[in-house]
């Protein structure tokens, strides 16, 4: 069974990346946005692992983490913007497993929970090996890179934006629902309209437009989405 990570942290874009970067490692994720919700998902889901920024608004991460020590023993790493050494003494001294200091490298954070899983004695999954590269008529893709280009010009998306291209480029042919899009970039279940993905795909042909770029997604009415010609 895959195991389960708890985000926790009040800024929807470091979720959203480590999410993803959790993702590849094979493991699952779930996400709190503030400190009550941290506890009340650590208490209803029992994850394997709690990712815990220190400064979140209802109750910080201390509080979060003194509570939970209180009694459990759930591993707990932290993250914070502060990289002071009484920041991390106290961390530590609470019963945190580890420390991470932003901006921190989503690999580094997957690197350190897998680090920790194994201290634990989880078997955490094999890490994903690298990813090849994506290609379709002028685009290009590198996963492991999270860079996106058309030609030989970058082309800037934001994780989302460049989780769409790329669940559209790895099957050209495939034409994907709203749904299916959320799932792949998310899981099941995951809470988002798809007002949201419309928003997304309005934003990736804007960004492909301004360098020269019209036919990157295709709108297949009723349906959903599909990888465009892409000047092939």
């Amino acid at each position: 069974m895959p195991r389960t990570i708890l985000i926790a942290d009040d800024d929807p874009h470091i979720r959203q990346l480590l999410a993803f970067a959790l993702a590849k490692a094979g493991l699952e994720s779930i996400e709190a946005g503030d400190g009550e919700a941290a506890l009340q998902q650590a208490a209803d889901q029992a994850p394997d692992l709690i990712i815990l920024d220190i400064n979140m608004p209802r109750m910080d991460g201390i509080e979060v983490c003194r509570r939970l020590r209180a009694g459990s023993d759930v591993p707990i790493l932290f993250l914070s913007s502060r990289d002071d050494e009484i920041d991390r003494v106290l961390g530590i001294e609470l019963g945190a497993d580890d420390y991470v200091v932003k901006p921190f490298s989503p690999r580094e954070v997957v690197a350190r929970v897998m680090a920790i899983l194994r201290r634990v004695g989880a078997r955490p999954p094999a890490v994903e090996s690298a990813a090849a590269p994506l290609g379709h008529g002028q685009l290009r893709l590198d996963p492991d890179g999270w860079q996106a280009s058309w030609g030989e010009e970058p082309v800037a998306l934001t994780v989302t934006e460049f989780g769409i291209l790329r669940t559209l480029a790895a099957m050209p042919s495939k034409v994907f629902s709203r749904d299916a899009i959320i799932d792949r970039l998310h899981g099941p279940g995951f809470a988002i309209t798809d007002r949201t993905i419309d928003s997304h795909v309005r934003n990736l042909r804007a960004k492909f437009a301004g360098v020269g770029a019209n036919d990157v997604v295709e709108t297949r009415a009723g349906v959903g989405y599909r990888l465009g010609n892409c000047g092939a």
